[in-house]
C-alpha cells in the first residue's frame, strides 16, 4: 500500500480513532489492487474473506435470486463495504462489482475482527457505521414500499441536484442499474422519465436539467425520514 493511501483512509469515521500500533497492524496485513470494470468482487453467499475500502472508482453492490439481479447499492470513494459480514465472519448477503476502473483495498476480515475485539476507539466506530447502515436500509425500505415509481425518480432527481449543486447534472448509473436500484424495469424507468417532463424534468440521454423544482419538489415531497442520508 502507498503512504499516500494513509490520510485518506483517515478520513473515514471507522479508523479515524484507532490506537496507532492497531492501525499499523491492521494496514500491514492489507492488499491493495486496481480492477477494470466489471470484475466481480465478492459472491453472495460466500464467506467474508476480506473487508473492502474502496479509493477510487465505483461498485455496485447487488443481490441474486431466481435468474434475477437487483442493484442494492452503489459504493463511491472513499468508503467502506461488507463490513457486516467481516464482522460476523458471515457470508456476504451480496455480490459485488466493478462499475468503472477501480482501486480498491483489502483488510483481511481475520485481522478485522482481532483488532475490534483490542481496539475500544475502533469497535465504537463499527457500531456507528453499523448503525447508519442499518437505518440506511430501512430508509431505502420505505423508499419502495411507500412511494410510487415517479415519486422515487422524482426524489433520486432532487437529491441528486443536491448532491451535484446544480440544476443540470449527468445520470452516474446506467439506465438498467438506475432502474434496478429505483426498484422499476427499464421500461418502467422510461415511462417515469416521460411522466416527469411536465415537472420540469428534461432527460437527454443520460444529461438531466431540472426546470421547475417547486413543481418537481411538490410531486416528491421529500421528507429527512427516507431521503436524508446524513443521520
Amino acid at each position: 500500500m502507498r503512504e499516500s493511501d494513509i490520510p485518506e483512509i483517515l478520513k473515514l469515521d471507522l479508523f479515524r480513532n484507532m490506537e496507532s500500533d492497531n492501525f499499523e497492524r491492521l494496514m500491514r496485513g492489507a492488499y491493495v489492487q486496481m480492477f477494470p470494470p466489471q470484475v466481480e468482487l465478492t459472491h453472495e453467499g460466500d464467506r467474508a474473506d476480506f473487508l473492502y475500502v474502496l479509493m477510487s472508482g465505483s461498485v455496485e453492490l447487488y443481490a441474486s435470486w431466481n435468474g434475477s439481479d437487483s442493484t442494492m447499492a452503489i459504493v463511491r470513494p472513499v468508503s467502506t463495504f461488507i463490513l457486516a459480514a467481516t464482522v460476523r465472519d458471515a457470508p456476504y448477503l451480496m455480490s459485488s462489482r466493478t462499475m468503472e476502473k477501480s482501486r480498491l483495498i483489502m483488510l483481511p476480515s481475520a485481522d478485522v475482527r482481532d483488532v475490534f475485539d483490542k481496539d475500544a476507539g475502533f469497535a465504537r466506530a463499527v457500531v456507528t457505521e453499523l448503525a447508519q447502515c442499518y437505518r440506511s436500509v430501512v430508509k431505502s425500505s420505505k423508499n419502495l414500499k411507500l412511494r410510487s415509481s415517479i415519486e422515487r425518480l422524482a426524489n433520486y432527481m432532487l437529491r441528486k441536484s443536491v448532491e451535484y449543486g446544480a440544476d443540470e447534472f449527468r445520470l452516474p448509473l446506467e439506465k438498467r442499474a438506475l432502474a434496478s436500484y429505483l426498484g422499476m424495469t427499464p421500461e418502467n424507468l422510461s415511462r417515469a422519465i416521460k411522466a416527469l417532463g411536465p415537472y420540469g424534468v428534461e432527460v437527454s440521454g443520460y444529461d438531466v436539467r431540472l426546470t421547475n423544482k417547486a413543481d418537481l419538489t411538490g410531486l416528491a415531497k421529500p421528507t429527512p425520514g427516507i431521503d436524508d442520508q446524513r443521520f
